[in-house]
């Protein structure tokens, strides 16, 4: 368990932090590392020998499901890209680079360990309750029990896997990655007219940043499925998603056609700051140092004379509707779902509210029952879910509150003194703040995650709510970010993780140490490669295309929030330029409202099924990355919600999972290969030579669609 815990952590940290860096943002698929930890761990038992008391020792039985799961959890909570190594990539790339290689390192760690120890102190709330599903483990716990239940049926999953995992891996992927890749995004419309900026920005997309890749076809798996398989996209996410995608497409070429915000004097799509001389023919970056200081804060005078930065039209849509998504949730699950949120929040009652003012609540580190009697008292609670129940009757160990405690003590400590080494410019109150908020908002989108399985995005709130609390202190709106959305990110996935471990009936204190371990590794191996990427490809990384391979475009994002934000009042308060970017959070609230009036006036199924905070949210979702592949993913997932569930439910059953799993892992295994072997993850870059498959993007974008030659110079 260990050795494939941790061999397994490495691989899906380094991949993933590699994903970070790509035009568009992937994440390894946990579904993938569960089929994998599988035939390793049974390979293992059957070549490690069993007789003696070396084999004994080493392998005593068969590979069983509670290893497995052990397995899956460390990786899982390896296999993330923690928001510090962004704050550092912008420290690097923007701001000069840091003091400290060691309290860079040190930052990365306790801002993931932050968000576990109090998700840890909140596990009664967000995992023990019954109504606490998180449904996002149904598929890894379903994989689990298939693959551990009928040794004969799985054999045939497994053969299925094999073959559809190498056939991407050896053939698909090599081919499309490095030697074909203009199979990452066919455009019929482009390659029929090879000169118009038009179609470049409505059926491009093959390339970081190019367009909306409207009708485009991909064949590209990488960019198919970035955050997640569409094959286990329920239909009802999907529908909405797909009319939120359309709705994407008329909003962004609205705003630029309708030269919106001064669009079309800047890129259609570009996550940068610019200068107001931009002019449409020559795009200006804007030079933020000119109105920083020497502590990297904002100078007024300086800003007053430079003028302030502008944003594209593309990147403000995304904004605007993020943010009306973001209020609209809460009305729409109030007005639709008041039932499964009145259960779900029971715990909330001014009764059980009353405990958390008491002396003995806090009293974390002392024994307040004994183990029998809190047993008894579990057993008793209707409100607890039968795993817990079983698992507390069988007397498996609790971990003790004051384990997560000290986590959450240390790493505060830790990380606040590395901030003042960092000099962030984060004052200690504001640290604190930032705990405070994180135990917050963990409670609220903790608890609707739990329930719902849908997530929140909560980054862009925590950089305007850092931009009022620090004005003109860009990197303390990084760091201030980094310690609440981060933090909270790392909370729910352990909260998440808790749930399925106690699904498969895993003790918690062995789920306590793999998930530790699986945070310790993925944050040093982050940092390592976060280091490597950005000395290596500095100048692509700063750039407002990037490449096809790499891309700085979540790092400049970041960066650009951070100092817009930190001149808020200009900026997006009333009266500010962009000041619909903060009025959308009012029109949020009024966005679900005539839908709903409509059914209480006319109940017809369809205005029920729409889900409007879902549909905002995807109405900036093609604001950056490579978008040429959307399309696809979207029929490749009707196909299997819809046509495949519907009409051959036993082929479902059978295969989709293991399909989704063969896909992600051949696909990201080869990345993984050919990242460090030719597109220069070790530092030195092999380009497949060019040819009509492979084309030279100085000439027109991969996908033969013209280039702007404002970008192009």
């Amino acid at each position: 368990m260990f050795f494939l815990g941790i061999g397994l952590s490495t691989f899906g940290s380094v991949l993933q932090e590699i994903f970070y860096f790509k035009p568009q943002t992937i994440y390894v698929s946990v579904v993938f590392l569960t089929v994998l930890a599988y035939i390793l761990g049974e390979a293992m038992a059957f070549i490690i020998p069993r007789r003696g008391v070396v084999g004994r020792f080493l392998n005593p039985g068969p590979f069983n499901m509670k290893e497995h799961a052990a397995i899956t959890l460390m990786a899982s909570a390896a296999a993330q890209s923690a928001l510090a190594t962004e704050a550092l990539a912008a420290q690097d790339l923007f701001y000069g680079g840091y003091p400290s290689k060691a309290a860079g390192v040190f930052i990365v760690i306790t801002s993931q360990l932050i968000g576990y120890g109090l998700a840890g102190l909140l596990r009664e709330v967000l995992v023990y309750p019954s109504h606490m599903l998180w449904p996002m483990n149904i598929p890894v716990t379903s994989l689990l029990e298939t693959l551990h239940r009928d040794k004969v049926e799985t054999r045939a999953r497994l053969k299925f896997f094999y073959i559809v995992f190498f056939f991407m891996l050896v053939r698909l992927t090599s081919v499309l990655q490095y030697i074909f890749p203009v199979l990452e995004g066919v455009s019929i419309f482009c390659l029929a007219h090879q000169d118009s900026l038009v179609f470049t920005n409505l059926f491009g997309g093959a390339s970081g940043n190019e367009g909306l890749g409207f009708l485009a076809i991909s064949f590209d798996w990488n960019y198919i499925a970035p955050f997640g398989s569409p094959l286990w996209v329920p239909l009802y996410t999907l529908t909405n998603n797909f009319i939120g995608y359309l709705g994407c497409i008329v909003l962004f070429m609205g705003l630029y056609y309708g030269n919106v915000f001064s669009a079309q004097n800047f890129p259609f799509l570009a996550q940068e700051l610019f200068d107001g001389a931009s002019n449409g023919t020559n795009y200006i970056v804007y030079n933020q140092s000119n109105i920083l200081n020497e502590a990297f804060e904002v100078d007024p005078v300086k800003v007053a004379a430079v003028g302030t930065p502008w944003l594209t039209a593309s990147y403000l849509g995304y904004l605007i509707t993020s943010n009306m998504g973001f209020t609209a949730t809460f009305v729409h699950m109030l007005l639709w779902n008041f039932d499964d949120l009145k259960a779900g929040w029971a715990w909330a009652a001014p009764s059980n509210l009353k405990r958390v003012f008491t002396g003995d609540f806090w009293k974390f580190w002392a024994n307040q029952e004994t183990p029998e009697a809190r047993n008894e008292r579990k057993q008793n609670d209707p409100a607890l879910d039968p795993h817990y129940k079983l698992m507390m009757r069988n007397l498996y160990y609790e971990v003790p509150l004051w384990w997560w405690g000290v986590v959450v003590v240390i790493c505060w400590a830790v990380g606040l003194a590395c901030l003042y080494v960092m000099k962030s410019t984060l004052p200690w109150w504001g640290f604190l703040l930032s705990t405070l908020l994180t135990v917050l908002f963990l409670l609220f989108f903790g608890a609707q995650y739990g329930i719902t399985g849908f997530q929140f995005n909560i980054q862009p709130i925590c950089q305007m709510l850092a931009g009022y609390m620090f004005p003109g202190k860009p990197l303390a709106n990084l760091y201030f970010t980094c310690f609440t959305f981060n933090a909270l990110q790392m909370g729910q996935l352990l909260a998440r993780d808790l749930k399925l471990a106690q699904y498969v009936h895993l003790s918690p204190r062995s789920t306590f140490t793999v998930q530790i371990i699986g945070c310790l590794v993925g944050a040093i191996l982050n940092y390592v490669m976060m280091i490597t990427i950005v000395d290596n490809q500095a100048t692509i990384l700063k750039g407002i295309d990037g490449s096809n391979i790499w891309s700085g475009q979540n790092v400049q994002q970041f960066n650009t929030l951070a100092i817009a934000w930190s001149m808020a009042k200009d900026m997006f308060s009333i009266g500010g330029r962009y000041q619909w970017v903060t009025i959308s959070y009012l029109l949020g609230f009024i966005a679900p409202v005539p839908l709903w009036l409509a059914y209480r006036v006319w109940p017809h199924p369809l205005f029920k099924y729409m889900n409007t905070s879902i549909i905002l949210w995807y109405m900036g979702y093609l604001f950056v990355g490579i978008n040429s592949a959307i399309g696809m993913y979207f029929v490749l997932g009707f196909i299997a919600q819809w046509w495949l569930r519907q009409y051959h439910p036993h082929l479902f059953i059978k295969y989709n999972y293991i399909l989704s799993a063969a896909l992600d892992g051949g696909t990201q295994v080869m990345v993984f290969i050919l990242t460090f072997a030719v597109f220069g993850g070790s530092g030195k870059s092999r380009p497949f030579p060019n040819w009509a498959g492979n084309p030279d993007t100085s000439l027109h974008n991969l996908d033969y669609c013209a280039v702007n030659p404002a970008i192009s110079s």
